[in-house]
């Protein structure tokens, strides 16, 4: 039996990652036992080029057919590339790509084949992390909490703090790391907090041919619209008390708030969205977090911090403030939860995903 799926001693996981944001496929190794975080390994990364993203793009919201077809092509091709150039692997954890979350109707689809990738490179593959949760009555998203507890406890980090991932959609993790186990009723309380990068990449797309706002250049030199922006915190999904998760396209009429801005203005609005989303789910944590740690492309935009700065009551600053890597930590999250899942541990509860009890999700496919 591969080690991975024992019960006890360090795993060696690679742990792959393609967000909504539509970069690429980020990929890290992590040693861990399922519980600590043992040390953190080599990382790498596979940009899509356009073809790819408008491939991917065009399966965004379909839940079946040939676009969604041709997208995992895509998404499994890439992967391979990228997690075949890593040696003395026991485990891999593949998210796949989201192209539609409905957890309430028709479910989460994340496409990409875990057994295919099995096969192509020779080690056990943990796939399909989100299914199990959404039949429990689970949100499915988002998946990352259990890990940031793990790195909270890693950094021997005191009181509660919030990770904040920017990704495509936002999502905050309020963690207590005084609680030894992720699952503990109060240790922890995730949701996604609203649109965050995927707005700004889809109007950049549309109105310049660029990929994103490069350094927050273009919204720095725009003014914030406040009828846009009054409009966007009117929608129900910031009273609602979470946990709570959001397709990348729930929040797609912002795009239509600013169309008649300047693309500057436009973007401006677009970000100062993404910062009050968060803003507004700062009033759902428990206790006032210490501090808030950025993670995901968004903490690369300086207009966008200096937003979270001004609007939230405690010290925001990058992972790397507290020596992770904030453009491999989902990736590592899925490393971490793929030992967990093999091991039969949970990798969602009550308070991240709303699940009716702690679960551990994923499909194991052996080579």
């Amino acid at each position: 039996m591969n080690k991975a799926i024992g019960k006890t001693g360090p795993v060696v996981a690679l742990g792959a990652m393609s967000g909504t944001s539509l970069d690429g496929v980020d990929a890290a190794v992590l040693s861990t036992d399922g519980h600590d975080i043992l040390s953190f390994g080599a990382s790498a990364y596979r940009a899509y080029t356009p073809q790819d993203r408008a491939t991917i793009a065009a399966g965004f919201g379909k839940w079946s057919g040939t676009e969604v077809e041709a997208a995992a092509q895509v998404v499994e091709a890439a992967h391979l590339v990228l997690l075949s150039g890593f040696e003395d692997i026991d485990l891999v954890g593949f998210h796949g790509q989201t192209l539609a979350h409905a957890p309430r109707l028709q479910g989460t689809l994340q496409v990409g084949n875990g057994a295919a990738l099995a096969d192509a490179l020779g080690v056990p593959v943990v796939w399909d992390f989100r299914s199990a949760d959404v039949e429990l009555g689970g949100e499915g998203a988002p998946l990352a909490p259990f890990f940031h507890h793990a790195c909270a406890r890693w950094a021997k980090l005191e009181g509660p703090v919030a990770f904040l991932n920017l990704g495509g959609v936002g999502n905050l993790t309020w963690v207590d790391p005084s609680f030894d186990h992720p699952q503990a009723e109060g240790a922890l309380l995730a949701f996604d907090t609203g649109p965050a990068n995927a707005p700004v990449n889809d109007l950049m797309q549309s109105r310049l041919d660029l990929a994103f706002d490069a350094g927050g250049k273009i919204a720095a030199k725009g003014q914030v619209e406040q009828g846009a922006l009054e409009l966007f915190l009117a929608e129900p999904y910031f009273a609602r008390m979470p946990p709570k998760s959001l397709d990348r396209n729930d929040f797609a009429e912002m795009v239509a708030l600013v169309n008649e801005l300047s693309d500057a203005d436009a973007a401006a609005t677009l970000t100062a969205m993404c910062a009050a989303g968060v803003a507004e789910a700062m009033q759902h944590c428990p206790k006032p977090p210490t501090r808030v740690l950025v993670t995901g492309g968004g903490r690369h935009n300086p207009v966008l911090m200096q937003m979270l700065a001004v609007s939230l009551d405690c010290p925001v600053t990058p992972v790397e403030d507290i020596g992770l890597d904030g453009d491999m930590l989902e990736a590592q999250a899925f490393a971490y939860l793929a030992v967990r899942v093999a091991r039969g541990l949970p990798t969602s509860c009550p308070g991240t995903t709303g699940v009716r009890a702690a679960v551990g999700g994923g499909t194991v496919s052996l080579p």
